[in-house]
């Protein structure tokens, strides 16, 4: 099973309460692990402006308003930009299906700030990280649901919705789901 390009859904009580509610968009997934970026925990208390000023990195007065998230638990410090396909850097981008690509080096931030690079794009501090079967085993103990990427979820800036709307994808109504799990 490859999830890259898929979204997991956290279940309700999951467990792990830095997953609360999370969309995490799966970027690479093979047999010795999967890594993904949670695409609707915003950084409240930090802007696209601030973080180019902190890394010297000079905007115009193009530069479009890229909301900055909390992309997991690992490696809070390395940014990661999901973006659409219409860009590819100079020096290094993942591309993780026909919709979405991943860039993680810096001219990818200088494009953004220069109001050019990518049409849609997200930008996360930090990602999850999953190790050989980890993933798996968190699928099959009703841990995450999986369901198809779109760039409109993906890249909706309507984060405080990204749970119930990656739901609906899937024909359930939030209020339907228990914390339990079970199985007949």
């Amino acid at each position: 099973m490859d999830l890259s390009g898929k979204i997991l859904i956290a279940m309700p009580g999951m467990g792990d309460p830095r997953f609360d509610h999370s969309v995490v968009f799966i970027c690479a997934h093979s047999d010795e692990g999967a890594m993904g970026i949670v695409i609707n925990k915003p950084a409240h208390d930090l802007t696209f402006r601030a973080l180019m000023k902190q890394l010297g990195i000079s905007a115009s007065e193009n530069m479009r308003d890229i909301r900055v998230h909390i992309g997991g638990p690992v490696e809070l410090t390395r940014g990661f930009v999901l973006h659409s396909t219409d860009y590819h850097g100079s020096v290094a981008t993942l591309k993780v299906n026909d919709r979405f690509g991943m860039t993680t080096t810096l001219d990818i931030l200088e494009s953004l700030a220069a109001g050019e690079g990518p049409d849609q794009s997200l930008l996360a501090l930090g990602y999850a990280g999953w190790g050989k079967g980890q993933l798996e085993s968190e699928i099959a103990r009703n841990g995450w649901l999986t369901a198809d990427a779109t760039p409109e979820l993906v890249f909706s800036r309507a984060s405080d919705t990204k749970w119930a709307a990656a739901l609906k994808t899937l024909g359930i109504e939030p209020m339907m789901l228990s914390s339990s799990a079970g199985r007949a």
